[in-house]
Parts: C-alpha cells; structure tokens; sequence
C-alpha cells in the first residue's frame, strides 16, 4: 500500500508543478509587455497558482488517507 501513496504523491505533484510553471511563464510574459498592467497581472498569477497548488493539497491528503488506512 506504499507504492499506492507514493504513485499518488508523483501523480498528484506533477500536475500542478507543471501548472504553477506555465502561470509563472505566462504572468512574467505578460508584465513584459504590458508594464502598467502588471499589479493586476501579479495578484491573478498570485491567485491561480493558489488554486493550482490546492490540487497537490488535496493529493498529499488522499496520499496520506491511501497511507493509514
């Protein structure tokens, strides 16, 4: 039952990972080329990588349960 929690850990990790990256890459792309915009810009990315990152939550939370039950 290890091998389960473990799978879920790199699973539920890879998906976000990859997601708070591409926000990082597409938030940065967009303060270039609208400077005046960037507050706004930054609070969204801010937001969405938030969101991104309750997935991981969520699969160390299912890890865990996978782990002790």
């Amino acid at each position: 039952m290890e091998n389960a929690s473990a799978f879920t850990m790199a699973l539920g990790s890879l998906g976000p990972a990859i997601a708070i990256g591409l926000i990082g890459a597409a938030g940065l792309m967009g303060m270039a080329r609208n400077p005046q915009n960037s507050d706004n810009i930054r609070t969204t990315m801010i937001i969405a990588i938030a969101f991104a990152e309750a997935v991981a939550i969520y699969a160390f939370v299912i890890a865990l349960i996978l782990k002790f039950v």
